[in-house]
């Protein structure tokens, strides 16, 4: 993340991660007041053996789009609303309109735990134990809907698609 300010946003990354038993670093990376730093920590990623980076930034939110032109991992961005930020529309374009030939996944403002599902269903699609757990975690949600509908109708709501 691009400031420690972020880090309310970003943990939900984290946690999601840790829900799926995938390791992960959790660090300060500015693009703009550790320039040398972003460069290193993104240039030696892959050799640490990182295989996905996510990356959250606030006002311009050059982090994302600056790792990814110093590595050949898949970088997700999370634009973060930050108290800079111009209702976090600055962030998301920063993030969303890169060129061509350096892409940056993006996620929704604020979306950390959708980038680290991301990231989870990257990591899944060579790993299995990972895939079974993010298959069992969206069997979750499905669960979770169906219970909400069975409650509604228990409460006396009707519906003609039940």
């Amino acid at each position: 993340m691009g400031s420690d300010s972020d880090l309310n946003v970003m943990q939900a990354a984290s946690d999601i991660l840790k829900q799926f038993d995938i390791p992960h670093e959790v660090t300060v990376v500015s693009a703009h007041r550790t320039p040398h730093r972003m460069i290193e920590y993104a240039a030696t990623a892959k050799d640490r053996g990182l295989k996905v980076i996510i990356a959250g930034a606030g006002g311009a939110a050059h982090l994302p789009g600056m790792v990814a032109s110093v590595t050949v991992l898949p970088v997700i961005g999370v634009p973060i609303k930050s108290s800079n930020s111009i209702d976090g529309w600055d962030s998301v374009l920063s993030i969303l309109q890169m060129p061509n030939g350096v892409p940056v996944g993006t996620v929704a403002l604020n979306a950390s735990k959708n980038a680290g599902i991301l990231a989870a269903e990257i990591l899944g699609t060579s790993d299995e134990a990972v895939s079974q757990k993010v298959t069992e975690y969206k069997n979750s949600l499905n669960n979770e809907v169906i219970e909400k509908v069975e409650k509604m109708k228990r409460d006396g709501w009707e519906n003609k698609f039940d």
